[in-house]
């Protein structure tokens, strides 16, 4: 793939079906450990308590991936995973599903969304801590590897 150009803009959208060999792709190479299988995202997908996005640029240019989780009762939304290609790192594709995860959990009427993030993935936690999210916790050995977590949280009111 190229790299993203300069004056490409990154456009999210709910995924759809025919987005699964590219989910599951970008899953596995972006993760070691602690990866969603293509069960568990072909079961979110069609989930109304799960929303997966994707962020591609020029059509289908495929960029990266956020998936959010909603439980019913609660007004905290939970993002559990964002992921973007290598290639594109630090030319907004992160920013641009930070943004629609917020936007779609104002939707839902949520006051917050929530995020555990390794704590060796410094380049996450600078975007994080840029877009208004707030250190709230840690947690000792939480990934399947025994990597510590960070847990951050973004007021939305």
């Amino acid at each position: 793939m190229h790299p993203l150009p300069a004056s490409a803009s990154v456009r999210v959208r709910r995924a759809e079906l025919s987005d699964l060999d590219d989910l599951v792709t970008l899953e596995e190479s972006s993760f070691d450990t602690d990866r969603l299988s293509r069960a568990q995202y072909r079961r979110h997908l069609d989930s109304d308590s799960a929303l997966v996005l994707v962020a591609s640029a020029n059509h289908r240019n495929f960029l990266g991936t956020a998936v959010v989780f909603f439980r019913k009762g609660s007004r905290v939304a939970r993002l559990y995973s964002i992921a973007s290609k290598p290639e594109t790192r630090g030319k907004g594709v992160g920013a641009a599903l930070l943004d629609a995860v917020e936007a779609a959990a104002r939707q839902r009427r949520c006051h917050a969304v929530r995020l555990e993030v390794r704590d060796d993935n410094a380049g996450a936690v600078r975007l994080y801590e840029r877009h208004g999210y707030r250190h709230i916790g840690h947690y000792p050995h939480y990934y399947q590897d025994g990597t510590h977590a960070w847990r951050y949280e973004k007021s939305l009111d």
